[in-house]
């Protein structure tokens, strides 16, 4: 999907490693690392928990989509991005116009395992996480699929596996959108 770039977006579910391998990878790669939901608490001063309780999601949905029409303008990053900022179709074209976009999928049963102490994740704030987490992959899947250059599965692989895998494939790709 994407031309070369400098950039490299991670895209999926909470708990799939996108801020963990995203740091990794940046510090692989010599690129600055950089999380949009952390750019949205920069730009508003609030966590994400507070955004919530005041403007509910489709308040900080817009002051995501505005943080990544910013972010998508840097050069030479990795950014992690929010689970649901596949939901807006401007956010998935920014996301592929401007940079390889990397789908980290992982299990439900996984990513619960990994977000079940977190208490920054509003979504998670209900009976039963394991589905809420199945009807949001249910509805996100196919963007996050129809919006990545590639999938890697980090259920299946360790952190370092993944950002090897990562790293490949991004040369690969860079590589062969140069000599066209």
């Amino acid at each position: 999907m994407a031309r070369y770039s400098d950039n490299i977006y991670l895209i999926g579910p909470m708990g799939a490693g996108k801020t963990t391998i995203g740091r990794m990878l940046a510090k692989e790669l010599g690129k600055r690392f950089v999380d949009s939901d952390r750019e949205v608490e920069a730009r508003t001063g609030v966590d994400i928990p507070m955004i919530f309780e005041f403007e509910g999601e489709a308040g900080f949905r817009k002051r995501e989509s505005e943080a990544l029409a910013t972010l998508v303008n840097l050069k030479g990053i990795v950014l992690a991005t929010g689970g649901g900022i596949v939901l807006s179709q401007e956010n998935r074209e920014l996301l592929s116009q401007n940079g390889f976009v990397i789908y980290l999928r992982c299990p439900v049963e996984k990513q619960l395992e990994r977000t079940h102490k977190d208490s920054h994740r509003p979504l998670l704030k209900t009976q039963n996480p394991g589905a809420r987490l199945r009807s949001l992959m249910k509805v996100r899947a196919p963007l996050y699929e129809s919006t990545a250059d590639i999938i890697i599965d980090t259920g299946l692989c360790s952190s370092r596996q993944a950002v090897k895998k990562i790293v490949r494939a991004y040369r690969i790709h860079n590589h062969e959108n140069t000599n066209n």
